[in-house]
């Protein structure tokens, strides 16, 4: 199966790091910088007492353009904010076979991905993996999670979606292919949504906001908005689903922050409409009042005009 990862960033470069350690044959179409720091330092993965690295085989996007090859696989792993651009840098990639698998959170790529190549290369897809890039590019592993669940949006069990899970466990990856992979979307999404609008609204990481009064109700409340949201699509977070969700984002003096904090905290472009305005705009659709992600996504979409003026 010939694989290409698109972004070798902390989620990309992890999942595809795994498939090219494992022998499969995998290709990175990254951003020139990218391509030059990957192939002075190979593509690394470390801590949690782990240090590996692969020789990545790259792409950029004139290199694909000049000679065109379709691909099986495409592992979509950028940020909303670059989702644009890097569909059409893959674009020379796709074939009449090419499965895309998107890593994105939220649903609006869905949509974008299918008008340009056709609901039949789109599957779902979710990551969860606890990864970041340090300031050598590398990618450091913060937590043991690490798992890719894809699946067909009709909720299908498809030979491809079979072949392709198989291909990622035997690459060593946790791969899971749910009942529906939609309801696994709008779960990820509730949990992204509450923990990036919690640290955002507030500047702090979990620890600091739980730490002062409100801090847990505040961060109740806005899981119990977004579920809302996602019941009323027609697709409940589950009791014990929402009880890990709200341990993690009550969690006293938990350091965790989303990659959404650390992009407003260093003053760059965040995925607010992406994550939040589609989110509070399908609420006011399905007649969910959600006040306090009304909230982060104002203040988000104040902070966007600043940084990437007429950005939105």
């Amino acid at each position: 199966m010939r694989i290409l990862v698109v972004g070798a960033g902390a989620t990309g470069g992890y999942f595809g790091a795994m498939l090219a350690r494992a022998g499969q044959d995998v290709t990175f179409l990254v951003r020139p910088a990218r391509a030059e720091a990957l192939r002075r330092r190979g593509l690394r993965v470390v801590g949690r007492d782990e240090e590996w690295r692969v020789d990545p085989v790259l792409l950029t996007a004139e290199e694909l353009a000049a000679a065109p090859a379709p691909y099986d696989l495409v592992l979509l792993s950028v940020k909303a904010t670059a989702l644009a651009a890097a569909t059409e840098d893959l674009a020379p990639a796709v074939g009449s076979d090419t499965a895309i698998v998107p890593q994105l959170n939220g649903f609006a790529h869905l949509d974008a991905l299918t008008a340009r190549f056709g609901a039949g290369r789109v599957l779902g897809g979710v990551s969860k993996v606890v990864t970041t890039l340090d300031d050598e590019g590398d990618i450091r592993r913060l937590a043991p999670l690490a798992h890719l669940t894809l699946g067909e949006p009709d909720g299908t069990l498809s030979p491809r979606v079979e072949a392709i899970r198989k291909v990622l466990v035997e690459a060593g990856i946790d791969a899971r292919v749910p009942e529906n992979v939609l309801t696994a979307m709008w779960h990820k999404w509730v949990f992204i949504a509450t923990f990036g609008a919690l640290t955002s609204l507030m500047r702090g990481t979990v620890g600091d906001v739980n730490a002062q009064p409100g801090g847990t109700e505040l961060a109740t409340g806005l899981l119990d908005e977004a579920s809302a949201v996602a019941a009323a699509a027609g697709h409940p977070v589950p009791e014990a689903e929402r009880r890990t969700s709200l341990d993690v984002v009550t969690a006293a003096g938990s350091p965790m922050v989303p990659s959404l904090y650390r992009d407003l905290a260093a003053g760059r472009s965040t995925e607010v409409e992406h994550l939040f305005g589609d989110l509070t705009d399908r609420a006011r659709a399905l007649g969910v009042p959600t006040p306090l992600l009304d909230l982060a996504t104002l203040h988000l979409r104040i902070h966007q005009a600043r940084v990437a003026p007429g950005g939105r």
